[in-house]
């Protein structure tokens, strides 16, 4: 039987994932499920920050693969996601993180949310909001896999669907209680991780992640 490209060099079946986000962890600990045995996160290697200093989504997930790699020796994944408000030109897209950063160097997503809230209410948004009312907008996740010997792969996913407020649920995390999916009627936050991975920018990129490292035939 062929390897796939992740084990073609032999490698262990273990994986660091460049983030501290411990919701990000679980939901990627989700979607690998049946490929790695062992899954720890970069904080247990080092604390050190990975600056984001990419100019596109793959860019910086390449930019922490290729930092959790070199810090823990094993093989790394790197992602990073943004959310797109067309009412807000596209913002906070890739500083989406850091509108969620407190000043005292925390993440706070509902900072973060108040501020779009806040920003769609000036450009015109806000009659109550709801599916007809908020802005379109859409989810994108880029991956990053550097294998045991330094190979690597790169694949983008996305998910478009509406803002809207107030936000409602309490699952996921980030800007998930304001995002209503296309064709979907609750927010992200209001869904359990299998149903949200199902239609999901991050569930998209990891299928195609999937299907190129993980298959026979990748």
């Amino acid at each position: 039987m062929l390897a796939s490209w992740f084990f073609a060099t032999g490698g262990a079946s273990r994986l660091v994932v460049s983030t501290s986000n411990e919701g990000k962890l679980r939901e990627i600990s989700v979607l690998l499920r049946g490929h790695i045995e062992e899954i720890r996160s970069l904080s247990d290697f080092s604390r050190a920050e990975i600056a984001e200093t990419g100019m596109s989504y793959a860019a910086n997930a390449l930019l922490k693969a290729r930092a959790g790699f070199e810090r823990s020796g094993w093989a790394s994944l790197g992602d990073d996601s943004g959310f797109e408000v067309s009412g807000l030109d596209g913002r906070p897209g890739l500083h989406s993180a850091r509108w969620a950063r407190t000043s005292g160097g925390g993440m706070d997503f509902s900072h973060a949310i108040a501020r779009v809230e806040k920003e769609l209410k000036q450009k015109g948004f806000g009659k109550g909001f709801g599916e007809e009312a908020g802005s379109s907008a859409r989810f994108v996740c880029a991956l990053a896999l550097v294998r045991a010997d330094g190979a690597q792969c790169v694949v983008e996913g996305e998910v478009v669907g509406k803002v809207v407020f107030p936000g409602r649920g309490e699952h996921g995390f980030g800007y998930d209680p304001i995002f209503v999916a296309a064709g979907e009627r609750v927010t992200f936050a209001e869904m359990n991780i299998d149903a949200k991975e199902r239609i999901s920018h991050r569930g998209v990129a990891f299928r195609k992640l999937c299907a190129r490292c993980f298959s026979a035939a990748g």
